[in-house]
């Protein structure tokens, strides 16, 4: 039963630091989504600065990343940024990446959405709609389904409201470059990113990337950027050393993920690098060599034993391997350092419910309920809760949980009878019972997707 279950939760294990859709998923639709906590914390703190200096509060960003080897990244509806793992692993430093972001966010500040045609506007905001629905589903561990919004809107999204027009662009490079320098960092890695969509506009329009589809280049932008270099006293000015470093970490941690192959082409075994080995690590995971991979992670970890992400991945590889018990005090570890991480409470609590020890069961609601708090639309960990509520014999709370699954996934009537029976089993009166009936009302209202 417990190698059974072990087994069961190797998806929620893989959801709290990198997930895709299944295989079959996967061969059908060209977009998934996946997750990884160390991933979204560097693009976050790269991003933190530049969005106070726009006036906005980086607690509000949504990072999605989603793996395809394009080029290309986009905001949509409010402060939802997406990045393509393509680019990611194409930018060569963490510059290149923020001066992305602040571009991005030079789209936010401006309100370019309010003042694109109406049509263009509705358009869009239909298919970001689907997309964040893709999202969602995606989280609460549903690939078919975020895979079936993603291709219901994807195509409107891309040759749509993407689709700027250059003065829009043009705008969006001038908020850029004076966000960079309030910050006191560097356009140079904006001006080296134009130079790479510049290549890849002499490229046959088939193999182009969409970024340069979609934000369209222009040699006055180019020149634009180049002469703010030029006279500005903060061209110079090296990007912060632990910015490298996890630029390094992300891209070799991606590629060692997405594709082994390549990974241990590019990480040679003589190469001692932290980067490396990480990235060596990961892809003798993802092949299944988990005594290639375990060393490699402990090497790391010798060296920065309270590091985080190295604790988190000691832990799902323990965990997948068959150790649920063992794995806790590595997911412990990462959360003490992390204690508002919500990827890092669920990798921890599934940890705590594939032991099968029911004296784990309260922690592990502890846990998933922190996590619900900081991500409160994401239905793996609600599909969590409900496991380990059922297990506790709170069948109300296990009812309410998996109610607030079917919500997510726009599953409307089954919704509405999860939460008719948590109404039942719930105390009358009960701040939960009021959530059930709350979710109730909501399924009369909700268009099914």
């Amino acid at each position: 039963m417990r190698a059974r279950l072990a087994r069961a939760l190797c998806v929620i294990a893989i959801s709290a630091a990198l997930w895709q859709p299944p295989a079959h998923a996967q061969q059908s639709q060209r977009m998934q989504f996946i997750r990884d906590g160390e991933t979204e914390a560097s693009i976050r703190a790269y991003a933190a600065p530049i969005f106070r200096t726009a006036g906005l509060n980086p607690d509000d960003i949504n990072v999605h990343l989603i793996n395809d080897r394009s080029l290309n990244a986009f905001v949509a509806l409010g402060l939802n940024m997406f990045f393509h793992t393509g680019l990611l692993l194409r930018t060569e430093h963490p510059g290149q990446l923020i001066g992305v972001i602040a571009h991005e966010t030079g789209h936010i500040s401006g309100g370019h959405i309010a003042r694109l045609p109406e049509a263009m506007r509705d358009a869009w905001a239909a298919s970001m709609i689907s997309l964040l629905g893709a999202a969602a589903a995606a989280a609460a561990g549903r690939g078919d389904a975020a895979m079936a919004s993603v291709m219901a809107g994807q195509q409107v999204a891309m040759r749509g409201f993407l689709r700027y027009t250059r003065t829009l662009e043009a705008s969006a490079d001038q908020a850029a470059v004076q966000f960079l320098d309030r910050t006191q960092q560097s356009a140079r890695g904006l001006a080296e990113f134009l130079q790479i969509l510049v290549d890849q506009e002499l490229m046959i329009v088939d193999r182009q990337d969409p970024y340069v589809r979609t934000h369209p280049i222009t040699r006055e932008r180019v020149e634009f950027v180049e002469n703010w270099v030029a006279n500005s006293r903060f061209s110079g000015v090296p990007v912060r050393p632990e910015f490298v470093e996890m630029h390094r970490r992300m891209r070799a941690k991606l590629l060692g993920y997405l594709d082994p192959a390549r990974a241990l082409v590019q990480y040679r075994e003589n190469d001692p690098a932290l980067e490396a080995r990480y990235a060596r690590a990961f892809a003798f995971y993802r092949r299944g060599d988990f005594p290639r991979a375990l060393p490699l992670v402990d090497e790391l970890l010798k060296e920065r034993p309270q590091d985080p992400w190295f604790n988190e991945t000691r832990g799902q590889f323990t965990l997948e391997s068959g150790d649920a018990r063992g794995a806790l005090a590595y997911y412990e570890k990462a959360v003490a350092a992390l204690p508002t991480n919500a990827l890092l409470r669920m990798g921890l609590a599934g940890a705590q419910i594939a032991t099968g020890e029911r004296g784990l069961l309260r922690e592990a609601i502890g846990h998933l309920e922190a996590a619900r708090g900081r991500e409160p639309e994401n239905g793996e960990i609600f599909r969590l809760l409900a496991v380990a509520y059922g297990r506790d014999d709170q069948l109300g709370m296990a009812a309410l949980a998996q109610a607030e699954v079917a919500m997510i996934q726009g599953q409307r009537a089954t919704a509405r009878g999860l939460a008719e029976r948590a109404e039942r089993l719930l105390p009358p009166g009960s701040t939960h019972m009021l959530r059930a009936q709350d979710i109730k009302n909501a399924t009369e209202r909700q268009p099914p997707r």
